[in-house]
């Protein structure tokens, strides 16, 4: 068997003094040392040609694949298949081209100095993410560890945690940690003073009253911007049951409104994607600002209207119609979607309750009408207020 070219190497801020003997071989026997800046000055200078990982990330995928052949190793914080290059490297290179020797990662040794459960912490790497990925994961007793870009970024986590409720949240600053430069400094969320150098890390204990998302389907409306397009909570609750979100599927969401479907899809499971498809620029707008601000990056937003702004999009497990229902979309999807494909639809108009019946009647599934009511003031006492009732079509493709 062919040895491997490639050597990726898991370094602590102790430099060489944390590496273990087969690390410490692959470095001295490299002709190629590569890596960030950082990275490279915590390790002596063997005589290899250094190469300084450039910026963006990707740029350096294709210098590294202009190495093959030569004895190359690329240094990587910690662990690198944990937050770290590791992944992006063996997507890029097949298997036999390389091997991995991590070392103890940030997450590891922060838990130890906190003496937390490692398995039980939430690891988030936010050091190329937004804050806001945090979001649905707010509820007082979490305990999280989360990677900062830089030292300007603990603050701005206090002030983001503050704003959502939660400023008595207890914060853990760790730089460099492992290293001889190593500091550690608890502050609470909404007091964060000094200056922090990188690398950061933050163990949080979340503390506070702010809005705690639920986990079941059905957030509350207030949840999410809208002009007054949007699944009402007790609708879209039923939706989610009907589409059954799977991990790794991909949904997608015609006449997405407020997005309030496709985002609620996107929290079920951490590896779900979503599509969402609207025709009008400013609700397409909106939708983006809602998964933004809910913590879901995960989502597509397609200005146009179907079937037409369809054409070229990635094959969907599941599809959910909440507008523009009609004959040449019904005709469209079932000729288009794979078998097995989850579809369900929403009518409220004597018309597409009648289409959504013809096609029932033609291809299967199951028609559900739901009505509701809710209680309101009637003069000094309450009454029921009725909601246009909504047929449901779910059928299996």
């Amino acid at each position: 068997m062919t040895r491997p070219w490639l050597t990726i190497v898991g370094l602590g801020e102790n430099g060489p003094d944390g590496l273990p003997p087969a690390s410490r071989d692959a470095l001295d026997g490299a002709e190629v040392v590569m890596g960030a800046a950082r990275h490279l000055a915590l390790v002596p200078d063997t005589g290899a040609e250094r190469i300084v990982w450039p910026v963006p990330f990707a740029a350096g995928l294709a210098v590294l694949a202009g190495l093959r052949g030569r004895r190359v190793v690329v240094l990587a914080s910690g662990d690198p298949f944990w937050h770290g290059a590791g992944a992006a490297i063996a997507r890029d290179f097949a298997a036999g081209e390389w091997t991995a020797l991590p070392a103890p990662g940030v997450f590891s040794l922060i838990a130890a100095r906190m003496g937390w459960a490692l398995e039980l912490t939430l690891c988030l790497g936010l050091h190329a993410a937004p804050l806001t990925r945090l979001r649905p994961h707010l509820a007082p007793g979490l305990r999280a560890i989360v990677l900062l870009r830089d030292g300007a970024a603990v603050a701005a986590l206090g002030d983001y945690l503050t704003a959502q409720g939660f400023g008595a949240s207890a914060l853990t600053v760790c730089e460099a940690m492992g290293g001889p430069r190593e500091r550690v400094t608890p502050v609470q969320a909404d007091a964060v003073q000094g200056a922090f150098a990188h690398p950061v890390a933050v163990a949080l204990t979340v503390a506070g009253d702010g809005m705690v998302m639920p986990c079941a389907s059905g957030l509350e409306d207030a949840t999410f911007d809208t002009d007054g397009q949007i699944t009402k909570r007790p609708m879209r609750a039923l939706a989610l049951s009907a589409l059954a979100p799977r991990p790794s599927e991909l949904l997608w969401d015609i006449g997405g409104g407020s997005g309030s479907i496709a985002i609620e899809w996107l929290l079920s499971h951490p590896t779900t994607q979503a599509i969402s498809v609207e025709p009008r620029p400013n609700r397409a707008t909106r939708i983006r600002a809602n998964a933004d601000q809910l913590g879901v990056d995960r989502l597509t937003v397609v200005t146009g209207s179907a079937p037409a702004a369809l054409d070229g999009l990635p094959t969907p497990q599941a599809v959910f119609v909440g507008g523009g229902l009609s004959v040449a979309l019904l005709v469209d999807l079932t000729a288009r979607l794979a078998p097995g494909t989850r579809l369900v639809a929403h009518a409220v108009t004597l018309e597409s309750e009648a289409l959504l019946a013809t096609w029932a009647a033609r291809r299967g599934g199951e028609l559900l009408r739901i009505a509701l009511a809710e209680a309101t003031p009637l003069g000094s006492k309450r009454g029921w207020t009725s909601a246009y009732p909504v047929v449901q079509w779910r059928v299996v493709l």
